[in-house]
């Protein structure tokens, strides 16, 4: 059996590696195919989702506590870096930016919003990069919101200044 099962109180915020940061609403006791269940209620309000996690099963499906305030920093950090843009097929970069965004993982979630951000001089998105864009971006913001005690807007807004600060250097040098 898993050694300690990670301990989430009723109130905190909660990060579900597929859905983002949620809040736990209850923890409840159910009986479930003749077996008694512990379960945590999580409510994902940008989602209007409920979802329950059996108390034991949080750590293995990668359910953790909001990022440290040093994980934060490398992922405000991670923006400000130089875009990292593969030359492979787009289908293929598509599943590694979704499975990065799908990780849970704050400074991941930075650098696929780092290389799919476009400042307003640069060359219009796709339609499916926009979206991947705006699922990590949004998915960072929640987090960022979450930990500043801020709304979801504030943080992308402070997202999207970092991006645009640090754009024009490497505008530059794509130029160049």
């Amino acid at each position: 059996m898993a050694a300690k099962a990670l301990s989430f109180d009723v109130g905190d915020y909660v990060v579900y590696p597929k859905h983002g940061v949620g809040r736990v609403i209850e923890l409840q006791s159910q009986k479930i195919a003749g077996i008694d269940l512990e379960l945590y209620v999580l409510r994902f309000e940008k989602e209007r989702m409920t979802l329950r996690v059996p108390t034991n099963k949080a750590e293995s499906v990668g359910m953790r506590k909001l990022s440290s305030d040093k994980t934060l920093g490398e992922a405000l950090e991670t923006l400000k870096g130089k875009p990292k843009v593969k030359r492979t097929m787009w289908s293929r970069r598509a599943q590694e930016y979704e499975a990065k965004i799908n990780s849970g993982d704050l400074v991941s979630i930075a650098e696929v919003t780092r290389d799919l951000f476009r400042a307003d001089d640069q060359p219009e998105q796709s339609y499916s990069e926009r979206q991947i864009f705006e699922a990590a971006s949004s998915r960072l913001a929640r987090e960022l919101a979450a930990m500043e005690e801020v709304d979801e807007a504030t943080a992308l807004k402070k997202i999207l200044r970092i991006l645009n600060e640090a754009a024009p250097k490497y505008a530059k040098l794509a130029v160049d």
